[in-house]
């Protein structure tokens, strides 16, 4: 059995996956043999079509989707398809430095979760904004010591956080938050490490534009209410 499996949740990336996994892989594997599990959540690019080269080439198990569910829900199925003792989640827009995974495997068994702390963020403004507006109401639910509870970089014992699968999902894309909150309630060992962010391989996100700022933010508030009040 691999020791490791990377989690990659991947949609319309075809301009970047192929850079971003072949990284990843020339990286990681000098430290430890591992598998990918990517989560190709209903792209509508040539994702698909990069990611079956992929996988002629490097170690990877792949779940692919005709319709996209959301990065929450795929980050989830790729935790559930995942054997390995331990898991590392990374988004896949480039944006994360696999040379940073080192000072988390060191890690691997003191804490049952480490999450990165992108102390300068490569994330347009309104991204940020949001992030920080989002993160004062966050802090008055939750009494977590994370300083950047969305990064999405983070390492798990995966038997440490099987519990916790069932009643993740309530956000649709701010997984990580929902993710952090259930994972200080459940009283595990949590650590914070500072990591290298980086601009985005191909653009901008497509996902947290000016026009979507409004109902993102809207849904997000509703979204931690709820998890707290089902604490």
């Amino acid at each position: 059995m691999k020791q490791l499996q990377i989690i990659l949740p991947v949609h319309n990336e075809e301009e970047s996956i192929e850079k971003t996994v072949s990284e990843i892989y020339n990286i990681i594997s000098k430290k430890v043999d591992f598998e990918f599990i990517i989560c190709e959540d209903g792209s509508r690019d040539n994702t698909k079509k990069v990611l079956a080269k992929l996988s002629k080439k490097y170690p990877i198990k792949l779940i692919s989707e005709n319709d996209p569910k959301g990065y929450s829900r795929a980050v989830i199925d790729g935790f559930k398809a995942a054997t390995s003792p331990f898991v590392l989640v990374i988004d896949s827009d480039g944006q994360c430095d696999p040379h940073d995974f080192s000072k988390f495997w060191k890690l691997r068994k003191k804490f049952d979760v480490i999450i990165g702390y992108r102390k300068k963020r490569s994330d347009p403004w309104q991204r940020i904004i949001l992030s920080s507006s989002y993160k004062r109401l966050y802090n008055l639910l939750f009494a977590t010591p994370i300083h950047d509870p969305s990064c999405p970089y983070v390492l798990v014992q995966r038997k440490k956080i099987l519990s916790l699968l069932p009643i993740l999902g309530i956000l649709r894309e701010g997984f990580w938050w929902e993710f952090i909150a259930r994972v200080s309630q459940a009283k595990l060992k949590l650590a914070e490490l500072p990591v290298k962010h980086r601009k985005r391989i191909d653009g901008e996100t497509r996902v947290y534009t000016l026009f979507k700022i409004p109902k993102i933010g809207f849904t997000h508030v509703v979204g931690i209410i709820r998890i707290w009040l089902n604490r």
